[in-house]
C-alpha cells in the first residue's frame, strides 16, 4: 500500500511538473540552447552529452521563467528563508537549570578626582559607582559623548551620534536609581551599536552608500533588551560596508593604537570605540571573524555567542545561517554582564533557543578538561610567541592542556554557504546595479562576490550544508572529551569551522607582536555554554594585564 501511494505521488508530482513546463513553454521565448548549456557546464564543473543538453533545454528555459517570476516578489533583507539552520547535534541535551549568576565584587571602586578618568573603567566598576550614586548616568553619558565627539572623527568610528536619545535615557536612569528602582548592572551604562541594528528615529546605514539614508523606524530586539535593562544608547558605530572589513562610506575606521592603520572589521567602530575609551561596551556581529578580528586588532575582549542565542530581529542579514550578535568589552566579565541581558528568545526570530546562562566569576582550571590545538600552535605565525606564553600561563593556573585536532571535513570549501546566502540577501542590490555605489570594487569585495554567488548551483549549496551537518556531529564528539579548548585566533581552520558549527568563543588580548601589532588568543566553548568559556577567559585575564593596556589618543 505504501509503495502504491509512493508511485501515485511520484506520478502526480511528475505530471504537475510537466504541466507547468508546458505552460511556461507556451508563454516563454526560449533563450537557452545547447551551446549555452555546454558553456555553462564549465562554470559548474560538469559535462553532459549532446543528447542530454538537448533534453535539458525546455527545463532550463522553464526555470529561467521561474526566476523572472520570483524576482517580481519584493523580498526585504529582513525576510528570512523558510529553511532554518539547525546547529543542534544528535544527542545534544540542553542545560535546564538556571543557577545564580556570580559576578565579581566591585566594592573596591572609588570615584576618581576627574570624571574623564572613568573612560577606561569596566562595566562592573562603573555600575558600582552608579548604584552607590557616586556618579550619575547623565554625568557619565555626557563624558562619553564628549569623547565620541572629540575622537570619533579621528577614528572614523561613529556614523550617527544618538545624543538626544542618550541624554533622555540617562536622565530616566538617574531618576529611577534615585528612587531605588535599580534595574541591574547595566542601568545607566552608556554603550554603542554596530550600525546594522535598526533604531527608532536614527538611520541604519549598514555602512554602505546605497543605504546611507535608510530609516528602519524600530529598535532591534537587542537594543530593546538593553533599553529595558536601563542601558544608554550613545552612538551607532561604523562597520565595513555590508559587514566586510573596516571601510565604509565615511572612510576607513582607524585603529586607536595606530591611526595610520585600520581597525579591521566588520565590527570596526564597535572595537575601536571600546579600545579608545569612547564607550564602556559596544554590540558587534560576526559571520566569519567580524568580532574576533577587530577585537584582536584593537586589543579588546569580544564574545561571539552560540548561533541561536541572541535575536537578530532588526539586524541586517548577511548569512541567515551564520550571523551572530555579541558584545565587545574591556574584559571577560563585562561580556557576561552584557550577554546576560541580550540573550534569549524574543517571540520573532525563529532561530532562537531558550537556554540558561550560567556564569561564575571564580573558575578553577584544574576542574576543567581544557584542550588545545597542538598542531596549529606548533606552526610559525605572527602570534606564535605570545600564544606560547599564554598556554604556559594557563598551565601555571592549573590547566592540564589536552592536545586535540579539529575535524578535517572540507571546511574552506563549504564557505560557499556564506557566499550563497549573502548573494541572496543582497539580490536586489546586484540586479539593480546599485552595487556600483559601494566604496570597494576590487575582485574580493562584495559586488564581485555577490555576482559570483549567482553561479553557485543550488545542489552544491544543499550538499555543502549536508557536509556541515557532518561537521556539527564531529564537533559534538570532540566536546565529549573536553569542556573548553584554546585556539590560535587566526591560524588554521578554527575561525571558519566554528562559525559554521555555531560554537561560542571569547577572544582576549595577549600583548604585542615583535612588529608592534596587537595579538590575541581564542577560547572555544560548547554550544550554549558561554558561561564556562567566559569564566575561563576571566581566569586568564585575572592573572594577566593585557586587557588593562589602553592606547593614548591626542
Amino acid at each position: 500500500m505504501k509503495r502504491f501511494y509512493s508511485i501515485i505521488t511520484g506520478v502526480s508530482i511528475l505530471s504537475l511538473f510537466t504541466f507547468v513546463s508546458i505552460a511556461n513553454a507556451q508563454k516563454t521565448e526560449k533563450k537557452i540552447n545547447k551551446e549555452i548549456i555546454q558553456q555553462a557546464e564549465k562554470v559548474i564543473g560538469l559535462e553532459f552529452s549532446d543528447a542530454q543538453r538537448d533534453s535539458m533545454q525546455d527545463a532550463l528555459n522553464d526555470q529561467l521563467t521561474n526566476y523572472v517570476n520570483i524576482r517580481k516578489v519584493e523580498l526585504k533583507n529582513s525576510t528570512p528563508p523558510a529553511v532554518l539552520f539547525n546547529p543542534i547535534p544528535q544527542g545534544f541535551k540542553f542545560e535546564k537549570k538556571q543557577k545564580p549568576l556570580k559576578f565579581g565584587d566591585y566594592s573596591y571602586v572609588k570615584m576618581p578626582a576627574k570624571i574623564e578618568d572613568l573612560a577606561f573603567y569596566s562595566i562592573g566598576e562603573l555600575a558600582h559607582l552608579l548604584k552607590t550614586r557616586k556618579v550619575t548616568s547623565t554625568q557619565l553619558t555626557k563624558m562619553y559623548l564628549e569623547r565620541l565627539k572629540k575622537f570619533g572623527p579621528k577614528l572614523h568610528c561613529v556614523i550617527t551620534l544618538t545624543e538626544e536619545r542618550a541624554l533622555a535615557e540617562a536622565k530616566k536612569a538617574d531618576e529611577e536609581i534615585a528612587k531605588g528602582k535599580y534595574r541591574g548592572i547595566l542601568h545607566g551604562i552608556p554603550y554603542g551599536v554596530k550600525d546594522l541594528l535598526s533604531t527608532k528615529t536614527y538611520n541604519t546605514t549598514w555602512g554602505a552608500a546605497p543605504y546611507r539614508y535608510q530609516l528602519i523606524d524600530e529598535d532591534a530586539s537587542v537594543i530593546k533588551k538593553l533599553t529595558n535593562a536601563g542601558a544608554v544608547l550613545c552612538a551607532k558605530l561604523s562597520m565595513g560596508e555590508l559587514a566586510m572589513d573596516d571601510v565604509w562610506f565615511g572612510g576607513m575606521t582607524r585603529n586607536p593604537w595606530d591611526t595610520t592603520k585600520g581597525s579591521s572589521g566588520s565590527s570596526a567602530g564597535s572595537a575601536a570605540s571600546v579600545s579608545a575609551g569612547l564607550l564602556p561596551f559596544a554590540i558587534g556581529t560576526e559571520t566569519w571573524g567580524s568580532i574576533v578580528s577587530p577585537s584582536t586588532v584593537c586589543g579588546v575582549t569580544g564574545l561571539r555567542p552560540t548561533y541561536g542565542r541572541v535575536s537578530r530581529t532588526g539586524a541586517m542579514a548577511l548569512s541567515w545561517s551564520m550571523d551572530k550578535i555579541g558584545p565587545i568589552c574591556r574584559n571577560a566579565e563585562d561580556l557576561a554582564i552584557v550577554f546576560n541581558v541580550i540573550h534569549g528568545t524574543d517571540g520573532i526570530d525563529q532561530t532562537l533557543y531558550q537556554a540558561p546562562f550560567n556564569y561564575n566569576s571564580k573558575v578553577n582550571l584544574k576542574n576543567l578538561r581544557i584542550g588545545y590545538l597542538k598542531n596549529d600552535f606548533a606552526k610559525k605565525y605572527s602570534f606564535h610567541n605570545n600564544d606560547s606564553l599564554a598556554l604556559k600561563k594557563l598551565e601555571e593556573l592549573g590547566a592540564k592542556l589536552i592536545p586535540i585536532d579539529l575535524p578535517d571535513i572540507a571546511t574552506n570549501d563549504i564557505a560557499i554557504i556564506l557566499m550563497s546566502e549573502a548573494g541572496a540577501a543582497f539580490d536586489e542590490l546586484t540586479r539593480s546595479h546599485k552595487d556600483d555605489m559601494l566604496a570597494r570594487q576590487f575582485k574580493g569585495a562584495w559586488p564581485n562576490l555577490f555576482r559570483a554567488a549567482r553561479f553557485i548551483p543550488a545542489v552544491e549549496y544543499v550538499n555543502a550544508n549536508r557536509i556541515r551537518y557532518l561537521l556539527i556531529q564531529e564537533m559534538y564528539k570532540l566536546f565529549d572529551k573536553i569542556d573548553v579548548y584554546v585556539a590560535p585566533s587566526f591560524k588554521g581552520n578554527n575561525l571558519l569551522l566554528t562559525n559554521l558549527t555555531g560554537n561560542p568563543c571569547v577572544v582576549v588580548p595577549t600583548g604585542f607582536t615583535d612588529k608592534g601589532t596587537l595579538s590575541s588568543i581564542t577560547f572555544m566553548g560548547k554550544l550554549f555554554d558561554e558561561g564556562t568559556v567566559i569564566g575561563v577567559a576571566k581566569t586568564f585575564q585575572d592573572a594577566t594585564d593585557f586587557h588593562k593596556k589602553h592606547p593614548k589618543l591626542d
